[in-house]
């Protein structure tokens, strides 16, 4: 009998190990595949947004001006009779924003004003029907930017400001507070706009917007996602789904720390509007652009820089040379930008930085001319060599301040000459004799010498 209450107590041992083990190995199984499907994504770095539609006619704020009562909704929708797209030119945007660097875009199919770019069969309010556009202008761009090897995302507003079975309508009216039959037609009509673009265009990213206005529970967001997976089981949601989406999406303001999610996306507009706004020279210059660029990447994001083209299709000159010249910078300094990981924590090299995926090369982003040498802090590593990315000039550097008795590193030196410089930011690459190691300690005293 002894021998038999032992062999009990170690298969009960045994269960309950396996039962607190076992769910780790399935968050591994689970983090594994969530890697898998969002690689491209974290390796793609640089995104272009592209909001289009009838607000650029009057240059005025998309859905918002009427939802905020600055005019009102029959005035906004007058907009349609000149939306033409005249000058559209898919190619040349994909050209454009492959140019620019960006491994993918993201088009406005449907912004909260809810005039469909496509030609939706669920709504005549739509370009083809309302506009002289008179075409679907979402395929021809989904085409071009495959042509230009680019990944695709379409913007999806959930809420629809326009559709008689939406609840809310401006800030200050709504249509209904509480109708089941009416949100059930709606969230119809969403789910079969949604199964429209997914079948027509297979897009490789869905981009929401106007999650907040309802629970997940009202948007059926479980179901709405899993319908998605099924008409495109590689597509990647963003965030903005309540809680069913793959990755963080900050909006204009860069994170000052790196945010907790491990796939994020800062979208940012060039100058202060998203669609086009004739009265908007608020650009922010090509070297804030970068720098702000060099930021996300450093804390293992991505940038979505937003461009916002007129009504005949035409892209403004400014936002044009700052795409261009975008390219520049990101053509020369490609291998400390796509397939990085984020850098080093803050302290340890006063910039932003990234690593290449295997961590043995570092690479150093240096926004000003620098006054004296720079350093790098707490690198336990061996420094094999050092070079200017884009231009291949190998670079001297020493340690300073390293005791043989004492383990804590020594301050890495790098003497950069001014005639290596980028107009912009200049970037070094620091070859490491294998993956990085910090130095993260309280420092060493001295007991033996």
């Amino acid at each position: 009998m002894m021998h038999k209450y032992k062999l009990y107590k170690t298969l009960f041992t045994l269960f309950c190990s396996l039962a607190w083990v076992m769910p780790l190995f399935a968050q591994t199984g689970e983090d594994a595949a969530k890697a898998a499907h969002m690689a491209w994504f974290k390796d793609a770095k640089l995104g272009i947004f592209i909001h289009w539609g009838i607000y650029a006619v009057d240059g005025i704020d998309e859905s918002w001006s009427f939802y905020n009562g600055y005019l009102s909704y029959e005035d906004y929708m007058k907009q349609l009779n000149g939306f033409t797209a005249e000058h559209y030119d898919p190619e040349a945007w994909a050209g454009l924003v492959r140019e620019s660097g960006a491994k993918y875009t993201v088009l406005t199919t449907k912004h909260h004003d809810g005039v469909a770019l496509w030609d939706t069969g669920l709504s005549d309010l739509n370009v083809v029907d309302k506009t002289p556009a008179g075409r679907d202008l979402v395929g021809p761009f989904v085409s071009a930017a495959r042509e230009q090897d680019l990944k695709v995302g379409l913007y999806f507003s959930l809420l629809d400001w326009s559709d008689p079975n939406y609840p809310n309508f401006t800030r200050t009216k709504k249509r209904y507070e509480q109708d089941a039959e009416k949100w059930d037609r709606f969230v119809h009509f969403n789910f079969g706009q949604l199964r429209e673009l997914s079948t027509r265009y297979r897009p490789d990213l869905y981009w929401f917007d106007g999650d907040w206005e309802q629970s997940a529970e009202k948007w059926k967001a479980k179901a709405l996602r899993d319908s998605l997976l099924h008409w495109n089981p590689k597509v990647i949601i963003n965030s903005r789904l309540q809680g069913y989406g793959d990755y963080a999406t900050p909006e204009q303001g860069v994170p000052v720390v790196r945010p907790k999610e491990d796939y994020w996306e800062l979208c940012m507009t060039m100058n202060d509007s998203w669609g086009y706004q004739h009265n908007d020279h608020a650009y922010k210059s090509l070297n804030e652009i970068i720098r702000i660029f060099v930021e996300c990447i450093s804390m293992g994001g991505n940038l979505l820089l937003d461009i916002g083209p007129k009504a005949d299709g035409t892209i403004p000159e400014e936002q044009q040379a700052i795409l261009k010249g975008l390219g520049r910078w990101t053509k020369k300094h490609q291998d400390a930008i796509y397939g990085t990981r984020s850098g080093m924590p803050l302290g340890h090299y006063y910039g932003p930085s990234t690593l290449s995926k295997d961590k043995t090369i570092l690479y150093l982003f240096v926004p000003h001319r620098p006054n004296g040498p720079l350093v790098i802090k707490g690198l336990k590593n061996k420094v094999n060599r050092i070079w200017v990315v884009g231009n291949g000039t190998k670079l001297q550097h020493r340690i300073v301040g390293k005791p043989y008795w004492s383990s804590v590193p020594g301050l890495c030196y790098i003497d950069v000459p001014e005639d290596v410089l980028d107009p912009e930011v200049t970037v070094l690459a620091v070859l490491l004799d294998g993956p990085m190691e910090l130095y993260r300690e309280d420092g060493q005293v001295i007991e033996s010498n």
